[in-house]
């Protein structure tokens, strides 16, 4: 049986691999430190390596600045050891001179990221060959996956979600976008939200998990916690959150992840601007209200933001340790409170800077909004509360 060593540091790409080359038939060997990738290339012997080039060094690493690179391991292999095992680069990097360094260094492939399990595994068996015991596992693996060029957390709030969560389309997300991880925070729900979450997730857990809470706190303080939570595991380049009853679709979420991971900005939020080519649909009585609503949040913030209030937003874990470290002071509204704070920290025109607000392509008013006409009214006193709290 050949054996193949993958090191990357992001967990949710290892295990990805690591079952869809399993099922082929392959002996699979994972590293998630360069240190501990060059210990198990020199123990095991593997006929096939696949290294990600973006690889974050830990603490014994950064303190000897031995290895930086997940092309150290490249050097190992080819100028210390001397060896000719075949070595895959599999990045979300693409600069032209690292690449290039790469190829100079004698590696046999590079991948970037965003790729399908299928195109990773018609490149492997390339270069190995395959194992006619796994033919049956291969026809049967029709499934298009892809590893994603980043590692993200979503922070999905739940309460009273029993009736209105789909949950075919979080697992059909889940099992297509590899890198992904979904988050569902049940908030004290009185119903059987909870139950429909635990079958969601069975034999999924590592891309999906529920964080609950006991008590119901409001969704600020779901968000909050849920945020939190992800933030402590070092896999997640960003972590974000989503309304569960999908009012902005996963398609917008990535498209707010593509545009962060290309960027400079440390937090992107989706924005419900009707125009054209975009499906953004309001109640009419409650379009009124979001418009004044959003005048004087305006007013409050001092910039020149028209949506503050989107259920979709994603961010760096920076922002999440400044921003979400204390508790809300009010219960819907804290996607303000997040802005004050960043202006607290950063000023407000650095926090312009930090920042970017990207029209969705869609959004739909979803039936059973926990928010009401009535509380969108009383929006209003909390607004004024949030004014005194952080002038």
């Amino acid at each position: 049986m050949k054996k193949i060593l993958i090191i990357d540091d992001q967990q949710l790409v290892l295990l990805s691999l690591e079952k869809s080359l399993s099922d082929l038939g392959y002996q699979v060997v994972s590293a998630n430190t360069i240190a501990d990738a060059i210990d198990k290339y020199d123990h095991d012997n593997p006929d096939l390596v696949i290294v990600d080039i973006n690889m974050s060094s830990d603490s014994d690493e950064v303190a000897s600045n031995e290895f930086l690179s997940g092309l150290e391991v490249v050097k190992h292999i080819k100028l210390v050891k001397k060896d000719k095992t075949p070595v895959m680069v599999l990045s979300g990097n693409t600069d032209e001179d690292i690449i290039t360094k790469g190829f100079d260094l004698g590696i046999d492939d590079y991948m970037k990221k965003p790729l399908s399990l299928n195109e990773i595994s018609a490149r492997v068996k390339r270069l190995i060959g395959s194992n006619v015991d796994a033919i049956v596992n291969e026809k049967s693996n029709t499934k298009q996956q892809f590893i994603q060029n980043k590692c993200i957390g979503v922070v999905i709030p739940c309460y009273n979600e029993e009736t209105r969560i789909s949950s075919q389309e979080f697992i059909d997300f889940a099992d297509q976008n590899l890198g992904y991880h979904l988050c569902f925070v049940n908030d004290g729900s009185k119903d059987k939200t909870l139950e429909v979450l635990e079958a969601l997730r069975k034999g999924k857990e590592d891309y999906i998990s529920i964080y609950d809470c006991e008590k119901n706190g409001g969704k600020a303080e779901a968000v909050r916690l849920g945020m939190l939570h992800l933030a402590k595991q070092s896999q997640f380049d960003y972590i974000g959150f989503l309304d569960a009853d999908l009012s902005t679709n996963f398609d917008d979420f990535q498209d707010l992840a593509d545009t962060i991971y290309n960027s400079k900005y440390k937090l992107v939020f989706g924005s419900r601007i009707s125009r054209m080519g975009a499906d953004i649909t309001k109640e009419s009585a409650r379009a009124i209200i979001s418009k004044t609503i959003n005048f004087i949040i305006r007013k409050i913030l001092g910039m020149e933001i028209n949506d503050t209030q989107c259920g979709a937003k994603i961010m760096t874990k920076e922002i999440i340790e400044k921003t979400l470290n204390e508790k809300f002071i009010t219960k819907w509204i804290f996607d303000v409170e997040i802005f004050m704070r960043m202006k607290k920290i950063y000023g407000t025109k650095q926090t312009q800077e930090l920042i970017l607000e990207k029209p969705l392509n869609r959004w739909i008013h979803a039936d059973g909004s926990k928010l009401s006409m009535k509380d969108s009214i009383k929006i209003v006193g909390q607004l004024a509360q949030i004014a005194l709290h952080y002038r």
